[in-house]
């Protein structure tokens, strides 16, 4: 089995106070690496005491439910659609 080399980069960083919030500023290094961009989703989890940040992985698909619901026309009504006669042999 191939050995799999992991690059280990580090960086500190200072909590700061942003409004009611904290928040830690990320290198842009840090972010290329791990394929994380501005604006995206990340998961953000504490084990055994430390804290991780990892991009969300979206199951499906590149877009979240919420970002196509506010990307719908503000007057879509939603309907019935008619999609034929069924077909084969199971009862509706």
């Amino acid at each position: 089995m191939p050995s799999i080399a992991k690059e280990v980069v580090k960086m500190v960083a200072r909590v700061q106070k942003w409004g009611n919030s904290q928040g830690l500023r990320v290198s842009k290094e840090i972010l290329e690496k791990v394929h994380i961009a501005i604006g995206d989703a990340v998961d953000v989890s504490i084990q055994k005491g430390a804290i991780f940040i990892q991009p969300v992985k979206q199951l499906r698909g590149r877009y979240s439910l919420k970002d196509l619901i506010a990307h719908m026309p503000k007057d879509y009504k939603r309907g019935e659609e008619d999609w034929g006669k069924p077909m084969g042999k199971k009862a509706w």
